[in-house]
């Protein structure tokens, strides 16, 4: 590979969110027990499996005047797999905001992994990448293929860059003239109005990032939700986040009404080679509602309409088909789509593997994702599921949404109500 390879419409997207403090990183934060891991033994594992995701040795450069991604000719796992800075015994969720607050080398693959050892024994790794290089899916892909024991299925490599992958047609397509009609009316009506009340997460980003983790067991929520009201965990994951939100807004803001949650919806498919290929729908999240039930019914309610419709298939139609016809339209529309009151929160629920895993032997403990805000949204929520657990990671401009670790404890506690409530 040596050609270079323009970045697609998502990319460029992603890279044009970047500001003077916002950086565009997307994080994995890997905690392995054991004796730990060195950062020699980690270098060595992603040398041997670096041909696997070819990418991984492009940097950001131009084809012509577009952007593109293009080899780097000095590249070194050296300069990717480093120790972090600080003393042993770093808390994971300080270190990660610590280096969420700086960037990576636009003169580098868009990558890099930080090792520290852990005062409780083991090792973190930090696994920061700029989203426009991977998004959620992507990145457990690698993951997959670079870190865990066990070989990619089938022993093969990873898909080369440079290839696009056909966009499906949607239900829509095929459906009649009235049917779309109508659909189309009810779709816009759901994703493009705004939000009747002010964002809490609203306001000026800055440099800071203050982080925080927490875990939820998996098949208790999931079966949970399931005997409340049919809910899905991907429901339970937003009505628990929305629950904590609650707790947070009524301790600073006192009550506040509904705001709108932005669900990320992957849209890869088995073999595609997209860096980022994904959408979203939006859903009200009614904070004043005090019966965190009648929040999950209503979120189930709500989430089960718009996949019905696919209404993450048709944003990314919508955008794509202004994108090409009418680019002044299409910026309007993303300017729309970006704004606080079109969204208050997003909340990202990407799955991982269903099995224990181990790096290099090491038995892996646990795995968090980690996402940057953006303009004018000062918290952002990414939840990965691994071997059981649902591991939710916060992360916040401390002057908009300080003291995460009590948000953190709210999605504790609103899990419990709903543990409770199918136990009863």
């Amino acid at each position: 590979m040596s050609e270079a390879i323009p970045l697609s419409a998502e990319d460029r997207a992603i890279l044009e969110l970047e500001g003077p403090t916002v950086a565009g990183h997307t994080c994995k934060v890997v905690q392995v027990g054991g004796p730990g891991l060195g950062v020699d033994a980690v270098r060595e594992r992603i040398a041997e499996r670096i041909d696997r995701e070819p990418l991984l040795r492009y940097r950001l450069g131009e084809s012509g005047a577009a952007p593109a991604w293009v080899p780097d000719p000095e590249f070194a796992v050296e300069r990717h797999i480093v120790a972090a800075e600080g003393e042993a015994g770093a808390d994971p969720a300080r270190l990660a905001a610590e280096l969420f607050e700086q960037r990576l080398d636009r003169d580098r693959p868009l990558w890099r992994i930080d090792v520290a050892p852990l005062a409780t024994g083991g090792t973190a790794l930090i696994w920061r990448r700029h989203h426009a290089l991977a998004d959620g899916t992507t990145a457990m892909r690698l993951a997959r293929q670079l870190l865990w024991d066990e070989e990619p299925s089938e022993g093969q490599p990873g898909p080369q860059p440079g290839r696009t992958s056909p966009h499906r047609p949607t239900r829509a397509q095929a459906e009649d003239h009235d049917r779309r009609r109508d659909h189309l009316g009810a779709f816009l009506r759901r994703e493009f109005a705004d939000s009747l009340r002010p964002s809490p997460f609203d306001g000026e980003i800055g440099a800071r990032r203050t982080i925080a983790f927490t875990s939820l067991p998996f098949a208790p929520l999931h079966d949970a939700a399931k005997e409340i009201c049919g809910a899905t965990v991907n429901d339970a994951v937003l009505a628990v986040v929305a629950g904590a939100v609650r707790r947070w807004v009524e301790h600073h803001h006192g009550a506040l009404g509904a705001v709108r949650f932005r669900v990320p919806v992957s849209l890869h498919h088995e073999g595609d080679d997209a860096g980022n290929r994904d959408s979203f729908f939006t859903l009200p999240v009614h904070l004043d509602e005090p019966d965190p039930i009648a929040r999950l019914r209503a979120i189930h309610a709500a989430s089960a309409e718009r996949k019905t419709d696919h209404d993450a298939e048709r944003i990314e139609s919508l955008l794509g088909s202004l994108e090409s016809h009418a680019p002044p339209l299409a910026g309007l529309a993303k300017r729309l789509e970006e704004s606080p009151r079109s969204f208050a929160l997003c909340v990202s629920n990407v799955p991982g593997p269903r099995r224990a895993l181990a790096m290099l032997g090491t038995p892996v403990r646990s795995l968090h994702s980690v996402a940057e805000v953006g303009q004018r949204h000062g918290l952002r929520v990414a939840v990965v599921s691994y071997a059981g657990d649902l591991g939710f990671g916060l992360c916040a401009d401390p002057a908009i949404a300080d003291d995460l670790e009590a948000m953190a404890a709210g999605i504790e506690a609103e899990a419990e109500v709903f543990l409770r409530a199918a136990r009863s």
